[in-house]
């Protein structure tokens, strides 16, 4: 292929069947065989069991009935498999959905919910069609690392009354302070059992997830709490005395109750819906191209989306999502295509068909359990205090969020959360034009030539087909992290090793520097010596702070350095290996 055709390739838009293409047809074409199926079956079988509990829980959670997370498990997760832009994503209820459903559920029942649902899963497909999807990756790190421990927080303490087994006289607040304000006067009234039970519970999930991590922690914690409530008769309240246990089988698919008021009523909910939505399914999208150096499709994703929580809402469902942890629990057990996806939902359907009366027994404390362990994990603590120590701006953006997400409103934290990560970025900028006017753009690097001058980029020294190398020019902030997953793709090749040139960088943030980590975590593990050159104090700094230091990366002051480096590093290793040979 010439050069001019290969540019040509790279700059053509498009065109509408790739752009939203379903992965399953994808993976048809390159070649499905009966390997792959079994495969696919095993990782199905696996990540059913632990949605299995996570999605009752969730549901609960959310102010609803346990079988309306199945519904939206087993309906909306095998239409995200079915048509979505990832091959490896798992739909169903998730975490992060349980304090906006629960309002919703509060404010406007059941019925709203599942009206806010349909209406979001429009939203979705209109912003898919739009291509939306591409600007998702415009929301700065601080900002998701905020509200998802924000989240975790919430959820955390929603989980307390069920956990203590408290009894109250009054409705629950939903409001973090009231909330804890009023558990707290009724602390007294906890349920000895039901805290035996939930204790025992996060132990055993614990324990196993570092003794046996390939174990089904989740659903063993809950079955072995079941039995024991049933075996000791243990005054616990379960989801028989609460719920009557849940159905044997599917409903009929029903349109919600419309109306224009109703519809207007629910149109904040149903909005924050789709922006959650969008944005919990495409990080976790990214999670699992970063763990398998594939590539989605955002758009497609979205669409597939969309269809799923109209789906769920058709069937008395809530809202339906990319979840993270099943995702990559779909990916650790071997999964090679959606169908893995498709078989977790059937799956799903056969245990609660199977199932369903041995459900009643499961205590609530068990449940409450589970969602404690996922919040605590969910809170992505390192990632918090990296960024505390990142930079003031940084920090800012942070707190903003994670506060204005904990005592305000979700929504209103990512907005005002994104905004301030746009002045924030706008202020740097500023900042890096005043000194470009009086400074060189990288003050502190060294010169290749005697004169002190930087000699320009030579392409030559890319020759080596042994070895990549990659420059980066311009603000490498937020909007422009994605570009590095084309990096991460091209560490599949196998090379010995690669340089990233970030000499024309201004600036970095901590959104670039997770990606750079993620990236020189990937080399490592893959074998591949990273490069690092050009890097200014200040870039070098923020890269250092989120773990982009030796031995997972390495910096050098040029890219002729590097390669030198790399060269040495390969004739060393060659005159080893004769010398082994000779002796």
């Amino acid at each position: 292929m010439s050069v001019a055709s290969e540019r040509g390739r790279r700059t053509r838009k498009p065109t509408f069947a790739e752009l939203y293409s379903p992965k399953l047809l994808t993976v048809l074409r390159e070649g499905y065989h009966a390997a792959d199926f079994r495969a696919d079956v095993i990782s199905g079988l696996t990540v059913a069991i632990v949605a299995l509990p996570l999605s009752m829980a969730i549901a609960i959670a959310s102010g609803v009935t346990p079988d309306r997370g199945l519904y939206t498990a087993v309906v909306g997760g095998f239409i995200v498999s079915l048509l979505g832009g990832s091959r490896f994503q798992i739909g169903g209820p998730a975490g992060a959905f349980i304090v906006l459903v629960a309002l919703t559920a509060e404010r406007h029942g059941a019925e709203g919910v599942i009206l806010a649902t349909m209406m979001a899963g429009l939203f979705l497909m209109a912003a898919g069609l739009l291509r939306v999807g591409t600007y998702i990756k415009f929301i700065p790190y601080p900002v998701t690392v905020g509200f998802t421990a924000g989240i975790a927080v919430i959820i955390f303490a929603s989980q307390l009354k069920d956990l203590l087994g408290i009894r109250l006289a009054t409705k629950e607040p939903g409001a973090l302070i009231p909330k804890l304000e009023t558990l707290a006067h009724a602390l007294p009234s906890a349920n000895v059992s039901a805290i035996a039970v939930g204790a025992a519970s996060i132990v055993i999930i614990v324990l196993l997830r570092r003794l046996r991590p390939t174990w089904p922690g989740i659903l063993i914690a809950v079955t072995v709490a079941a039995f024991a409530s049933w075996a000791l008769a243990l005054p616990v309240e379960t989801i028989g005395t609460r719920f009557g246990g849940i159905p044997w089988e599917l409903p009929w698919p029903a349109l919600p109750h419309f109306s224009v008021e109703t519809a207007q009523s629910v149109l904040p909910d149903a909005i924050a819906f789709a922006l959650l939505g969008a944005i919990e399914s495409l990080l976790s999208a990214v999670v699992a191209d970063g763990m398998t150096g594939r590539r989605h499709r955002s758009n497609c994703e979205l669409v597939a989306q969309g269809f799923a929580n109209i789906g769920s809402a058709l069937f008395g469902g809530i809202c339906v999502t990319g979840t993270i942890a099943r995702t990559a629990t779909n990916i650790r057990a071997g999964a090679r295509g959606p169908v893995s996806g498709m078989l977790h939902s059937l799956f799903l359907l056969l245990f609660m068909l199977i199932a369903a009366p041995l459900a009643s027994y499961i205590p609530l404390a068990a449940l409450a359990a589970v969602l404690v362990v996922v919040a605590w994990n969910m809170a992505e603590k390192r990632d918090f205090a990296t960024l505390l120590r990142s930079s003031p701006g940084d920090a800012t953006v942070l707190l903003a969020t994670f506060l204005l997400t904990i005592f305000r409103d979700l929504t209103e934290g990512i907005l005002v959360g994104f905004a301030l990560g746009a002045v924030l970025f706008i202020h740097r900028m500023a900042e890096m034009t005043g000194v470009e006017a009086d400074a060189p753009l990288v003050a502190d690097d060294r010169a290749d030539s005697g004169n002190g001058d930087r000699l320009p980029y030579d392409s030559r020294l890319a020759a080596d087909p042994d070895v990549l190398v990659y420059r980066i020019s311009g603000a490498f902030f937020f909007g422009a992290a994605s570009a590095v997953g084309t990096v991460l793709d091209s560490i599949a090749d196998k090379r010995q090793a690669f340089v990233v040139d970030l000499a024309a960088v201004p600036f970095l943030d901590s959104s670039a520097a997770n990606a750079m980590s993620r990236v020189a975590t990937r080399a490592k593990r893959q074998g591949i010596r990273l490069y690092i050159t050009g890097a200014s104090p200040a870039v070098r700094r923020v890269l250092l702070t989120h773990g982009v230091s030796p031995p997972r990366a390495k910096f050098r002051e040029t890219i002729a350095r590097a390669v030198a480096d790399i060269k040495g590093h390969r004739e060393t290793a060659f005159a080893g290996s004769d010398a082994v040979a000779a002796g």
